[in-house]
């Protein structure tokens, strides 16, 4: 019997995979417990109109990092951090700060979409990139001072 998963079935597929099971797993077990529904035209078509809907959302979304990623770039970013007389900071600057700097100037990013291998621990201009999208990524000048 083939049908349509509705969730990740261990052993079995990912969500919207069809699959062909034994008719007792099929009604015993996937689509008792709501795992899957049975693979008709209508349930096909159903599927069909999800994926066109989420790959056009998808697109959207690309778009919109795109939009985000040009005016990220074009923008200067000046941070002020307590530092010490040499010009060392007290402390390293940390992905969550810099997130939270970001938000203050009107940009949505999160802590986990900051990349930065190096540790910033002294005053000057450091490039860091934002990963805004597994697509798009933007490399934007931050001034540390």
């Amino acid at each position: 019997m083939k049908v349509i998963l509705l969730q990740d079935v261990k052993k079995q597929g990912k969500k919207d995979d069809v699959i062909d099971v034994s008719d007792g797993y099929a009604t015993n077990f996937l689509i008792k417990n709501k795992l899957a529904v049975p693979y008709t035209k209508t349930s096909k078509n159903i599927l069909e109109t999800e994926l066109d809907k989420r790959a056009a959302d998808e697109e959207a979304f690309i778009a919109e990092c795109k939009k985000m990623k040009e005016k990220l770039e074009k923008d200067n970013f000046s941070f002020t951090f307590k530092s010490g007389a040499d010009g060392k900071l007290f402390g390293t600057v940390s992905t969550k700060q810099l997130s939270e700097e970001l938000k203050k100037k009107g940009y949505d990013i999160d802590k986990k979409q900051i990349d930065m291998p190096i540790k910033i621990d002294t005053l000057g201009v450091y490039n860091i990139k934002l990963n805004l999208h597994k697509k798009v990524s933007a490399t934007i000048k931050v001034h540390i001072c």
